[in-house]
């Protein structure tokens, strides 16, 4: 494989031959470790994760794309770029070209054996398996840190940690990236569950409670989107200011370069 897959907690410190010592990641042994459980890991990771982008929409294809080229724009200039729930290297692939280093992580192990694949032809990207709201990194390694396609409600973790974790890992000057889901999208966004759930990709969806910008599903699968003012002020609470604004009328980005 192209690029090297590290599985460790991201409790406390890992053992320090993983730890990077500079802006490139330094590459290390497989560990074993059992991930947090959650919706993502039992019922849409891997292959299935993969097959919900497949099926996506025209729009919401569009959506996605513009997504990924506005963050590309944004990361001119980037030499360590870490990606918090990385899936299976969609992100990531598109990316690691433009940056001198390129890492993700992700809480399942099956979404990091799927891009060692995906991402074979990409030897600068490096992969982690840890959890977000406890990043087994140094303070201020990276050059930037994304948080991209609603990961801040999908990761179902305490907003402010993961916050102040992407802000304690991005150096000063460094550049933080969060996305969400626009309103504008809600009606292609629902049709796209739809056509996931219609797939077995997730459950059947509960009308009464699938509303004002929350996806319900029979299974107890949840997909809300995040506000404008909710993205400033969780960025408020971590002494941080966000820029927000919105992409395609598709995306909402919380923007930050952080400050000491």
């Amino acid at each position: 494989m192209a690029q090297n897959v590290c599985l460790v907690p991201g409790r406390g410190s890992p053992p320090a031959s993983t730890l990077p010592a500079s802006t490139t990641l330094k590459r290390a042994a497989i560990l074993a470790w059992v991930g947090m459980d959650g919706y993502y890991q039992r019922h849409l990771s891997g292959i299935r994760l993969q097959r919900a982008y497949e099926i996506a929409s025209p729009r919401i294809r569009q959506y996605l794309r513009a997504e990924i080229d506005h963050v590309a724009r944004r990361l001119r200039g980037a030499v360590c770029v870490l990606e918090l729930g990385c899936g299976y290297g969609r992100i990531l692939r598109e990316i690691a070209p433009r940056v001198g280093r390129a890492a993700g992580i992700d809480t399942s192990r099956t979404n990091l054996m799927l891009a060692t694949s995906y991402l074979e032809a990409q030897p600068n990207c490096d992969l982690f398996q840890m959890d977000a709201v406890r990043l087994a990194f140094p303070d201020g390694l990276f050059d930037a840190i994304l948080c991209l396609q609603n990961g801040i409600s999908a990761f179902g973790v305490d907003r402010k940690r993961l916050a102040s974790e992407a802000v304690r890992v991005t150096r000063e000057g460094g550049l933080i990236l969060f996305s969400t889901y626009s309103p504008r999208i809600w009606l292609d966004r629902l049709d796209w569950f739809r056509a996931q759930s219609r797939a077995g990709l997730v459950g059947e969806l509960d009308e009464t409670l699938t509303r004002d910008g929350i996806i319900a599903c029979r299974d107890g699968f949840r997909s809300s989107a995040v506000s404008d003012p909710e993205l400033s002020h969780l960025f408020e609470s971590v002494r941080q200011r966000a820029e927000v604004y919105e992409v395609d009328g598709s995306s909402l980005f919380a923007e930050v370069v952080r400050k000491g």
